[in-house]
């Protein structure tokens, strides 16, 4: 059965960016609310461009071939 959540006191700044994230991803702000939400429990989460680049570094990798097998693993993992 789904439950109504709601979030009290919201900052101005904050709403004014989720709705120009929401207006980005061609979504409502409640769309974008729960595509938020699914992200954050999913344990599938995208890697920011600065996580991705320090596993490159973990990984001391040395050519852009294994760079781009990373990326098409996490791309394809998804």
């Amino acid at each position: 059965m789904p439950v109504t959540l709601s979030i009290k006191n919201a900052p101005d700044d904050v709403v004014r960016r989720l709705k120009a994230r929401a207006e980005r991803h061609h979504r409502s702000l409640q769309g974008e609310l729960m595509a938020i939400i699914e992200e954050a429990v999913s344990g599938n989460r995208r890697l920011t461009p600065a996580e991705a680049l320090e596993q490159a570094r973990r990984r001391k990798l040395a050519t852009p071939k294994e760079a781009a097998a990373i990326v098409r693993a996490d791309r394809d993992g998804r």
